[in-house]
């Protein structure tokens, strides 16, 4: 008896016998010319492309306003006459929304779908970024940049999750990995356009925040119709919904394996069960540990840059962002050669021992920018890390929510340490 079935012609595909699911033989109940195969089987496809190329792009146009703001920060400060309080305050507004965006959107996703959030994400991002350009008071901009961190929230807790969700196992950690690269695409991007736009004219920031609505515009543009998470809807007992969408972007013969539709409790405590507890933290842990020195850091690259007496601050600025790329391309190909675990306990380990030596160093001694260079190498690398470990620590039904509460408590860390820092 096939309970809760897919079928292909009136014949079972994939079903559930009591609580167990179950995949007919090849040769049983199902003639067709291809045989089937599941969804975490399939090779890369021209649909896994789109929907990666969407999230990348998303995970680029992130990078790209999170950065910009260091270099804007330099025309606002005499612009606006900021005091270091509300110069540390426009430099985290967005990370608070961050961690506003990525647990409660996170926590929403799980409940009424991926694709909603997916959308609504980057609508939001395109308004807000847009007026950006007409702030007039501080305010204005830490309100208008906690609507943006709030969408990148989302997005950070969707993207992950639905790529995630349609990918196959074998290119999974590849592709989410690859996060960490176009994320730092984006950011180096940031520091080209402000190395630009600051030069131009006193009311250049304008101009250079609000050039973030343009990609935001296009990706929300093209995110139109993208499909459900047919693994979110077999956990919601949606199967005809889920099947239709198997069937149509992978063919009749995929199907989607072993996900079982049970009804779960989605609330946040879920996180700090007995069996999730570890997960939560390790994944709240290891991603505070990195994105603090990260957003304290690059946020205010340009000032430190001077601080530091390095002559053409931004042009200096540019050259250490552009290490980023370097260590993300290498995180990744490190990320696929080394187990997770060491390749994380090796990084922070190097990360800490060049902070500490940096720190310890007399000003302007040579080796600092040597040890800096090393240090932007390795944070980079790791990162990579970001868009793999917690997006595979979480099952179907609580995943946004898992991406989302681990995001959101490294964001927190960030946005208070990054305002804390001009003083």
């Amino acid at each position: 008896m096939c309970e809760a079935a897919f079928r292909y012609e009136g014949r079972c595909l994939f079903g559930f016998s009591g609580e167990k699911p179950f995949l007919l033989p090849d040769n049983e109940g199902v003639k067709m010319n291809t045989s089937p195969v599941r969804m975490d089987d399939l090779p890369l496809n021209r649909f896994h492309c789109r929907i990666a190329a969407l999230t990348f792009g998303a995970h680029l146009t992130d990078g790209y306003v999170l950065g910009v703001i260091g270099y804007a920060i330099i025309q606002l400060t005499p612009a606006m006459q900021l005091t270091p309080f509300m110069a540390g305050m426009i430099g985290g507004s967005a990370l608070l929304g961050l961690f506003i965006g990525s647990l409660v959107l996170g926590w929403i996703s799980d409940h009424i779908g991926r694709q909603k959030i997916f959308t609504f994400s980057f609508l939001l991002i395109t308004l807000a970024s847009f007026l950006q350009f007409f702030a007039t008071t501080p305010e204005h901009l830490i309100g208008l940049r906690i609507l943006i961190g709030i969408g990148l929230g989302g997005d950070y807790s969707v993207g992950h999750t639905l790529l995630a969700e349609f990918s196959p196992r074998r290119h999974r950690g590849i592709l989410l990995g690859a996060f960490s690269v176009v994320w730092t695409v984006g950011y180096v991007l940031a520091s080209i356009a402000g190395h630009h736009f600051i030069s131009e004219s006193p009311e250049a920031w304008r101009w250079l925040l609000a050039s973030a609505a343009l990609p935001a515009l296009l990706i929300t543009l093209l995110r139109w119709g993208t499909p459900e998470s047919p693994r979110w809807l077999l956990r919601q007992g949606r199967f005809a919904e889920a099947h239709a969408i198997v069937h149509r972007y992978f063919g009749p013969h995929v199907l989607l394996g072993d996900e079982v539709a049970t009804a779960t409790h989605k609330h946040i405590k879920t996180l700090f069960s007995s069996r999730y507890w570890r997960r939560t933290a390790f994944n709240s842990v290891f991603f505070v540990c990195l994105v603090i020195p990260w957003f304290v850091i690059y946020t205010w690259l340009p000032t430190i840059a001077q601080t530091i007496g390095l002559e053409d601050a931004l042009t200096a600025s540019l050259m250490l962002n552009a290490l980023l790329i370097v260590g993300a391309l290498l995180g990744l190909v490190l990320t696929h050669l080394l187990a997770h675990r060491k390749f994380l306990l090796g990084s922070f380990l190097l990360l800490a021992a060049t902070l500490v030596v940096m720190a310890c160093l007399p000003s302007g001694s040579s080796l600092t920018l040597l040890l800096f260079v090393l240090f932007s190498t390795t944070i980079s690398a790791v990162s990579n890390l970001v868009g793999i470990l917690p997006a595979e620590s979480f099952p179907t039904d609580i995943r946004s929510l898992g991406v989302g509460f681990a995001t959101a408590m490294s964001r927190l860390g960030a946005a208070v340490s990054t305002g804390l820092l001009p003083w």
